[in-house]
């Protein structure tokens, strides 16, 4: 017991009276935007106000309230763990970043900008029918409030850990907070907020990354130990895609889930279609790449100072942490703690992270809520200022619900990574039924709907059965070398260290994020499919979505695949029957009558 309580207090990261002074300002910050924008300053009484900021915003503040607000702690705590131990493949991602740009404002962006919907699953309406959005909607609102919850929890476990405070006080605060001002103030105070808060991560990414890497001797010497390491070695094009990591699994993989994550999901596309025009949103995705890019190298290079610190001896093999996770606090508390206000803003990072993504999903959440499940029950002659007033309320109860799942979150332990899993699961199949709209003329709302199900379906047979081998510890994936050759026998934590023989190890770990695999025949390993790298598992669910609503579609099509042009992407414009024009025309005429 006396073991565990050193090995607690190694990852510890102490507050003194400036950090709190630092978490008190970005606090007062936040809710005094909400007080301005929703008591001084121009209320929004009309519900394209509360959800679309009267299309008056400008393209780099969305960019930034788009990064930021997908940009969430787990990311800041994750990634450079990631790049520690399998190497800088995460930086891929910059890539990624742009090629959703092509995607979404060559496919995407054209169709829902016309249409100029509040909700968009409205789109999958307009275009399948009320079935397939609700649907889409579902699966947006379990993957949305499972992933808030991890979101809200994991800053919040940091902070108790440091301040003693309960956890779930900490948590419960933080969405109070995030509810007040996205409540009070509607989506102008959740961009500016965002603004200030994305400044704030850049400030504390760039002072860690300053301070470590003058501890380890400047940025020559980190990237030499990087090289060393093998933790360079990222442009790998094997096509095999039981690897974790490769040029292709980011490439392809990720770039389907920032596309479908950023472009296609409520939160996202709302910010977008906030703009006036169509240029500006073509411009602001590309700010959100360039963005996310800054935010990406930074932490990939935090990942590469932890390795150029402990390239000789891994905190975890030595025991002084429980898992790898917990590497980076680690980390600041060894390299900074001589450095006054870095551990706290460090932590006031987190915390604007989980800020951002909460009050920009909040936001979401209420749009979806009202217009795909409360509008149909509501008199249609309802004031605007009562609509401002029931989403104000739906924010207000999508923020408790998420606190009461941040309780759940404390007693799941490692089921945690699992229930992010499920919430991903409906990533594939919902990208799925967006492409099969805008690409494909001839799917229609059976193939759509029963894709969307069977892509599920497909995703969650091979998702599930890879977290069940992981936690299992049938099968993992390797490490890059981690060394404990400098270590010394008796380790500051307090316990017993039995050197290594062979110095240089691939380390074995309970965490499923970090396990590593163990020398198997192919006969023990698990089926080839149950392998395929987790970054894929967007793609392949949006695949089976596509190919099955098209098969789906061919059996039971009864003439109804002639589309409006104006629920179609450009690209296949020419390859719509003349019927459709006929048509699109009559629809223009009778709006105009």
């Amino acid at each position: 017991m006396n073991n565990l309580t050193t090995l607690q207090n190694s990852t510890k990261l102490t507050l003194e009276w400036y950090d709190y002074t630092i978490f008190s300002i970005i606090f007062a910050v936040s809710t005094s935007a909400g007080l301005y924008y929703g008591c001084l300053g121009t209320k929004q009484k009309t519900i394209n106000g509360y959800l679309l900021g009267n299309k008056r915003m400008n393209a780099l503040p969305i960019a930034l309230s788009v990064a930021v607000g997908h940009f969430a702690a787990i990311t800041m705590m994750v990634v450079p763990a990631d790049v520690y131990k399998y190497g800088a493949f995460q930086w891929l991602g910059c890539i990624s970043m742009f090629l959703l740009v092509i995607l979404s404002v060559y496919i995407y962006f054209p169709v829902f900008f016309n249409l100029q919907l509040a909700s968009a699953y409205e789109y999958l309406e307009k275009r399948f029918d009320k079935k397939t959005k609700l649907l889409a909607s579902t699966l947006y609102l379990l993957c949305e409030f499972i992933f808030l919850a991890v979101i809200a929890y994991t800053p919040s476990l940091a902070l108790s850990t440091s301040t003693g405070i309960h956890v779930h006080l900490i948590s419960s605060t933080t969405c109070a907070i995030c509810v007040f001002y996205t409540a009070i103030g509607e989506l102008q105070t959740v961009v500016w907020t965002d603004l200030f808060q994305y400044a704030v991560i850049i400030v504390a990414l760039l002072t860690v990354s300053i301070v470590g890497t003058i501890s380890s001797g400047g940025f020559v010497s980190v990237w030499e130990e990087a090289l060393k390491g093998d933790r360079l070695n990222i442009f790998d094009f094997d096509p095999n895609p039981t690897k974790r990591d490769s040029f292709w699994t980011y490439f392809f993989g990720y770039t389907a889930h920032f596309t479908n994550y950023i472009s296609l999901t409520q939160s996202g596309l709302q910010k977008f279609l906030a703009l006036p025009t169509f240029r500006e949103s073509v411009w602001s995705v590309i700010y959100v790449a360039v963005c996310l890019s800054i935010v990406y190298t930074f932490v990939v290079f935090i990942g590469l100072l932890m390795y150029a610190q402990y390239s000789k001896c891994d905190p975890f093999i030595s025991k002084k942490i429980q898992r790898h996770e917990q590497i980076l606090p680690y980390y600041i508390m060894d390299v900074a703690a001589h450095v006054p206000g870095v551990s706290g803003c460090f932590l006031v990072a987190l915390f604007c992270a989980s800020l951002s993504t909460i009050s920009s999903s909040l936001n979401g959440l209420s749009g979806v809520i009202y217009k795909d499940f409360l509008y149909k029950f509501l008199n249609e002659n309802i004031k605007e200022q009562t609509v401002t007033t029931i989403l104000k309320l739906i924010t207000a109860l999508c923020g408790i619900a998420i606190i009461g799942l941040v309780l759940i979150m404390q007693h799941l332990g490692d089921i945690v990574p699992l229930a992010t899993s499920v919430a991903a699961m409906s990533q594939g199949p919902s990208m799925g039924m967006f492409t099969l709209g805008v690409l494909f003329p001839k799917a229609n709302s059976e193939g759509a709907f029963y894709g969307a199900i069977g892509g599920f379906i497909f995703t969650a047979s091979i998702g599930l059965p890879l977290k069940f081998y992981n936690l299992e510890k049938k099968f993992s994936y390797p490490s890059k070398p981690l060394s404990v050759e400098n270590c010394s026998v008796s380790n500051q934590t307090g316990f017993e260290f039995q050197q290594i023989n062979n110095s240089v190890v691939h380390s074995s770990t309970s965490s499923p994020y970090f396990a590593t695999e163990k020398k198997r025949t192919e006969e023990e390993l698990p089926p080839f499919i149950f392998r395929i790298s987790h970054f894929y598992h967007t793609l392949l669910g949006a695949l089976v979505t596509v190919v099955l609503g098209l098969v789906i579609s061919y059996f039971t099509n009864k003439g109804d695949s002639i589309t409006d042009k104006t629920l179609l992407t450009p690209l296949v414009h020419k390859f719509v029957p003349h019927k459709s024009d006929k048509r699109e025309m009559q629809t223009l005429v009778k709006h105009n009558k």
